[in-house]
């Protein structure tokens, strides 16, 4: 089992910026990638970047490339998010989620490939 606790939400205004933090605890040798997906109300549950544990290969949604960072400090067994030039439209809940074993990039960005998930940080942008 692992389980997941990120932290670093809140409420910020347009244009500035948040970190999330995702920390792993449990079976963490077996993780192979961690991911961050986002929930806005009425919406599902989207995919936004994941970070591959060993290789630190990272994938990003197109709404977020440019503006978010997925990163991991193996040391901390730490994964953050830094979100930069916050829109309104980024007001969602956010989860984190990892995953055990290898997988091809496409699978990476789909909810299935996900065995463990956080409990979620609200993250609300105001224009």
């Amino acid at each position: 089992q692992v389980q997941l606790v990120e932290s670093g939400g809140g409420l910020v205004q347009a244009g500035n910026s948040l970190r999330l933090s995702c920390t792993p605890s449990g079976r963490t040798f077996e993780i192979y990638a961690m991911a961050w997906f986002r929930q806005a109300p009425g919406k599902e549950r989207q995919f936004v970047a994941v970070i591959t544990w060993s290789a630190g290969n990272t994938y990003y949604a197109d709404s977020v490339k440019g503006r978010f960072t997925v990163s991991r400090d193996n040391a901390k067994n730490t994964v953050f998010l830094q979100m930069n030039s916050l829109k309104p439209e980024d007001t969602a809940i956010y989860y984190c989620a990892a995953r055990r074993g290898g997988a091809a990039e496409s699978t990476l960005y789909g909810i299935d490939a996900y065995r463990y998930w956080g409990q979620g940080t609200q993250v609300t942008v105001s224009s």
